[in-house]
């Protein structure tokens, strides 16, 4: 099946949604939000709740999480604009230079394809917050969480109130994230040593699509910042973009 989000992004530059019938696209999940109000309803969303997605003439952006807790979201200020600019150029994207924020329980988080997590410390969800992530990530939406360096306990509890059923596995090396644009052979790139770990990418998978994807001793959002705020060499640099494009051709893609 198509991407949820995909679809409905695609749909922007006045595409026909494969599948639809009249205002409602299939999906696999009869829920609803407490934190959106949003029902799916016989396996089926209303698209008209989406119309604002349909319309937008502003190129798509690649986000920003923004969650509570105190941990420092904001983190690796110029790492989306660096990885979008990238992205452009060896993707053929169109994606806007510019980051978006958007926050955990916002309905504006069904806007984005692919959201980026970072920080150093807490991080906390309400159940709210839970449930809207939860939706987002089963109807086709993608999250990316980079570990800087101290989240890794209060990440892993919180996306226990997302998904309680489903445990962060170690992604194998013959996923398409590692076999995407550019080759991943031996897995992620380490770009920071934090505690001298080897780098270890580590999933969520729902009916066996990966929908949440968490690096941990590795800092990819750090390899993507500004040149000169790390000082790393270009060729890590190089890497963590060709393994941020790889995400991203993921999230934009059918899998």
């Amino acid at each position: 099946m198509k991407r949820v989000l995909g679809a409905l992004l695609l749909s922007m530059a006045g595409a026909e949604i494969s599948g639809a019938t009249s205002n409602f696209y299939p999906i696999e999940t009869i829920t609803t939000s407490p934190a959106t109000g949003i029902s799916y309803r016989s396996g089926v969303v209303n698209l008209t709740d989406y119309k604002w997605m349909m319309v937008s003439p502003k190129p798509l952006a690649l986000a920003r999480l923004k969650y509570n807790g105190g941990g420092d979201w904001y983190s690796s200020r110029t790492a989306l604009t660096n990885l979008a600019k990238f992205a452009n150029q060896y993707l053929n994207t169109q994606l806007a230079t510019s980051e978006s924020v958007v926050e955990v329980g916002s309905t504006d988080l069904f806007r984005y394809p692919f959201i980026f997590m970072t920080g150093h410390g807490n991080v906390v969800f309400t159940e709210a917050e839970a449930a809207n992530l939860r939706n987002y990530l089963m109807s086709g939406g993608f999250l990316h969480i980079c570990d800087n360096f101290g989240m890794d306990p209060f990440v892993k509890r919180e996306m226990k109130k997302v998904f309680p059923e489903l445990s962060f596995q170690a992604v194998p090396f013959s996923h398409p994230i590692y076999q995407g644009t550019f080759k991943f052979p031996n897995g992620l790139p380490k770009v920071h040593e934090h505690e001298g770990k080897p780098p270890v990418g580590y999933g969520l998978f729902w009916e066996g699509k990966l929908i949440c994807f968490y690096d941990y001793e590795c800092d990819l959002g750090n390899g993507w910042e500004d040149p000169e705020v790390y000082k790393d060499p270009e060729a890590v640099r190089q890497q963590a973009l060709r393994m941020g494009a790889n995400l991203i051709n993921y999230a934009f893609t059918l899998k």
